[in-house]
């Protein structure tokens, strides 16, 4: 072929059920909800890792609810459960690998990575295909779906659909919120680039490169001052910049922008600083050369959440997910605000999030999840975290399900299934405010008795945590058995299990993370760092037996060596009974379990 040629690139056709676009923790877990259901799902992300913000090449650490046993749970849960079992030297880019590997094995998930949507075919309200460029094969890709679900956090599908928005920060007056400006402008929260540092054996001279800020003058020392804290402790979050101005046309103007400040500030740190002695082997190990974002589009939903909402406690009849975060507003000028960079404001933990805010009022088919869900910006100040948006994609992807099976749309599932859609979450471990799961089947009216220990109604409350009214967990001694006899013979499918993860294993480091096992990595590495490791409250090994005609026990399954809280295990037997009996953990000396119950 003649090398002058014209070359047309080619297009890759993808047809599938369920579009998602954006594979961030919302992304990733609304797919894998879908997916998990039986549905044909695509997850289009436009950088080669999966995890938004929360991989390696942007380094923020989950957050979600504060508050004893607020930790956000569901898929979100089993994916931090499974980087503590492989992931002990908390390595970012292990994390991302993980990340990969639970979408990679779903049989029904399809990734497509390194694909940056870029237009979008529309059939009259209804979105009918999008299409993306894969910068790393040189293709265009389409992807045909029934449903779509923006995860992007910009909101890329809605100006590209004709979705309503918004952008920037309500006036006082729109919706009474004592913390929005007196006047509505187009101003956001900025954007950060994190670095983390490294202790070494000996000393490590720094010395800036010539186009690092000087923050040594007193002029620019002062934004430093205003908010500097010890860098083996934080992230330095508040080197932001950004949401004065175009939080997404300027983002390669705030790259090189923070890239100086970043430089800037650790040599302040590092050589001009009360802490240079105590820093003296120290060194950066990695700085990020992607922003990572706050704010920017806001999807316009059946209902708005605003502040109002969140301090009354979000109690809404259709509630999929919950926040818990504080009111966590950035002042739009960041790094340059003269004044801390943040005001932070009081907010009942939990509030519940309502299912109207996860999906577009204008578009037919377009569901949203993360930090481009409907809410004011005062509103997202406390739900753009991202534990907050992990379950908010959850209920999405399982939504989606919904509406696939039943031929309709996401409005339809709100008004018609909201219902179902609690119970499947509550099913999945997600917790709901104010809702509880109901026991089903041959446990519904069984008699439950335990052979030691306390609390083996709670088995079976439907209450998955302990909570602000006490314990919902059975406490026994290993060995001890739970068992459930049936009033006949009973063909059991499978059984479900939730065990003691440990919910409040983050709360000596929130809301600042710190280096302990909450996070998926750590801000700095420090010789005497020690592995983390799956939580000790875990049961790791367990036998289900059955009761059989005859009066005897026989084991029907088991698992050897356990790491995840929520269960599931195959029966496919008849009894007229069976028990639970814990035979060891990661390391408590009795085994809590949260439900034991069989379908």
């Amino acid at each position: 072929m003649n090398d002058m040629q014209k070359h047309e690139f080619p297009t890759e056709r993808i047809e599938t059920d369920f579009c998602v676009v954006g594979g961030g923790m919302a992304g990733l877990c609304a797919a894998l909800a879908a997916a998990r259901r039986g549905v044909r799902v695509a997850l289009v992300q436009d950088r080669p890792v999966l995890g938004g913000n929360a991989s390696s090449e942007i380094r923020m650490h989950i957050l979600g609810a504060n508050g004893s046993n607020r930790r956000e749970t569901g898929i979100l849960e089993e994916i931090q459960l499974e980087n503590l079992r492989y992931n002990g030297g908390s390595c970012w880019s292990v994390f991302d690998s993980l990340l990969w590997g639970v979408a990679a094995a779903e049989p029904n998930l399809t990734l497509v990575l390194d694909a940056g949507v870029c237009s979008c075919r529309m059939d009259g309200a209804a979105i009918r295909s999008v299409r993306a460029w894969q910068g790393t094969t040189q293709r265009w890709i389409e992807v045909s779906a029934i449903l779509f679900a923006d995860c992007s956090g910009d909101a890329v599908l809605a100006p590209l659909s004709g979705a309503e928005f918004r952008v920037g920060r309500e006036g006082r007056d729109e919706f009474g919120e004592s913390e929005a400006p007196e006047k509505a402008d187009r101003c956001t929260m900025g954007n950060s680039i994190l670095f983390q540092t490294a202790e070494f054996a000996g000393p490590q001279e720094f010395v800036p490169p010539p186009w690092a800020y000087d923050f040594t003058e007193p002029d620019r020392r002062r934004w430093i001052e205003n908010r500097f804290a010890d860098p083996t402790r934080t992230n330095m979050w508040w080197i932001e910049v950004g949401g004065a101005d175009d939080s997404i046309g300027n983002t390669e103007l705030h790259r090189d922008e923070l890239l100086r400040i970043a430089y800037g500030v650790w040599d302040w740190v590092k050589n001009h600083s009360d802490m240079r002695e105590r820093l003296r082997n120290f060194g950066l190990e990695w700085i990020g050369s992607l922003p990572g974002k706050r704010e920017s589009r806001r999807y316009v939903g059946d209902h708005i959440l605003t502040q109002g909402d969140m301090q009354s406690g979000g109690q809404f009849p259709d509630v999929v997910a919950y926040g818990g975060w504080k009111i966590d507003n950035h002042y739009p000028k960041g790094f340059y605000h003269d004044g801390p960079g943040t005001k932070y404001t009081d907010c009942p933990s939990p509030f519940g999030i309502p299912y109207r805010c996860l999906y577009s009022r204008n578009v037919e088919n377009l569901f949203c999840a993360g930090r481009d869900v409907s809410c004011s910006h005062v509103a997202l100040s406390a739900t753009r975290v991202m534990a907050t948006c992990a379950i908010e994609g959850q209920a999405v992807g399982t939504a989606a399900a919904i509406a696939v099976r039943d031929g309709v749309g996401p409005r339809e599932v709100g008004r018609l299934r909201i219902a179902e859609l609690q119970a499947a979450l509550l099913d999945d471990d997600c917790f709901l405010p104010g809702l509880r799961r109901e026991t089903r089947g041959p446990c519904a009216d069984a008699a439950l008795s335990a052979t030691a220990g306390e609390g083996v109604g709670c088995l079976c409350d439907g209450m998955d945590r302990d909570w602000d009214d006490g314990p919902h967990a059975w406490t026994a001694p290993i060995g001890a058995a739970a068992e459930y006899r049936f009033s006949a013979a009973a063909l059991l499918r499978e059984a479900r299990i939730v065990f003691d993860s440990y919910l409040d294993r983050s709360e000596s480091d929130r809301p600042f993370g710190g280096n302990s096992e909450c996070s998926q990595g750590r801000y700095y590495r420090a010789l005497a760092d020690k592995p983390r490791a799956v939580p000790h409250t875990l049961v790791r090994s367990f036998r289900i037996d059955r009761l059989d005609a005859d009066g005897s026990w026989s084991e029907v399954a088991g698992i050897s060596d356990n790491h995840q809280r929520l269960v599931r295990i195959p029966l496919d037997c008849t009894a007229l009974g069976v028990r639970l009996v814990p035979l060891s953990t990661w390391g408590a000396s009795a085994a809590r379990v949260f439900s034991f119950e069989v379908n």
